[in-house]
């Protein structure tokens, strides 16, 4: 019992640092406010400089501590100029990487967003609406490596003559099919990841867009109706253009966020078979291989690919506006 008390003192300790730390910011920060009259600008300053400082010990310096990484060799010593760069495009195991990132880039977005404007088409003016929602928002309540760790199981494969224990395999010989080792033959296997990564992903779409549906005016899809519009042509004529706004922010979300695509891809095939991505071989080359500089190249490849998307978003936030 005194042996677990003494382990528990230095984590109490730093807990009781952070608290006090914690708290000498926030009454510094009233102080200043507090002092006499203070511009709005100063004011504001004030209010932002301790995340700032946050920002820039926690994100701004080991970004550029890692661009510096880039430029050096494994061991972080060397300067090797664009040595790392070259590698990453002239390896093939780079390249593959660099392959299936585009591919889930281009296929996520466009699968997840799609599936989740049909549904949320479907369900916007329904009764049961928050209980479909809540039935497709569910894969997102689990984490990447928990809806890695399902689909594994469902793609896991056992010769014929043994009893499968993956859903799909078992549909398969249900009906008279062999079973198939789903996650080792390349490129299709690469399909199979995204389409994990779109099952968890989906239900965020379909929540945004059935908020933006139920917002369009009913006025016109009542008129559309009155004039002999389709279903189809009133989505397509109406529904879109009026939700265009959010579409373009859960594509840009969608896409942002399977760049870094990492954890359904180490927990289904480790990157094995073709599967890797960029996030996953930077992972293995920084910490599996030790080739620093390596995973530091391809983090900022990671950084300057994000950097488009999220600029975009910014500059669309700010025309709404």
């Amino acid at each position: 019992m005194s042996f677990d008390v003494v382990a528990q003192q230095p984590k109490l300790l730093y807990l009781l640092q952070g608290v006090a730390a914690f708290a000498a910011v926030v009454s510094l920060t009233l102080l200043a406010l507090h002092r006499g009259p203070v511009r709005r600008r100063a004011a504001a300053l004030i209010l932002l400089a301790p995340a700032l400082l946050l920002l820039t010990v926690g994100l701004l310096l080991p970004g550029l501590r890692t661009v510096m990484l880039s430029f050096t060799d494994s061991g972080g010593d060397t300067w090797v100029g664009f040595d790392n760069y070259v590698w990453m495009f002239t390896d093939p195991t780079s390249l593959v990487a660099l392959r299936n990132t585009l591919t889930w880039v281009v296929l996520v977005p466009l699968t997840a967003t799609s599936a989740g404007l049909l549904y949320a088409a479907a369900v916007a003016r329904s009764r049961f609406r928050t209980f479909a929602l809540s039935l497709v928002l569910t894969p997102m309540v689990i984490s990447f490596v928990g809806a890695g760790v399902v689909w594994k199981f469902v793609y896991a494969y056992r010769p014929a003559d043994a009893g499968q224990i993956g859903l799909l395999n078992q549909l398969v010989v249900a009906f008279g099919g062999e079973p198939r080792q789903w996650l080792v033959d390349s490129p299709w296997n690469v399909l199979f990841l995204v389409v994990a990564m779109v099952w968890t992903q989906a239900g965020f779409a379909a929540v945004l867009l059935t908020g933006a549906i139920r917002a369009v005016p009913g006025e016109l899809t009542e008129a559309a109706q009155l004039d002999g519009a389709s279903p189809r042509q009133i989505l397509w004529r109406i529904t879109l253009p009026s939700v265009r706004p959010t579409l373009r922010v859960v594509v840009l979300a969608q896409a942002t966020g399977t760049l870094k695509a990492f954890d359904i891809v180490k927990t289904t095939t480790g990157g094995q078979f073709d599967t890797g991505v960029i996030a996953q071989e930077m992972y293995d080359q920084a910490f599996r291989y030790g080739e620093t500089g390596r995973g530091a190249a391809l983090a900022v490849l990671l950084l300057v690919l994000v950097t488009p998307f999220v600029a975009h978003q910014v500059r669309a936030q700010r025309r709404a506006r």
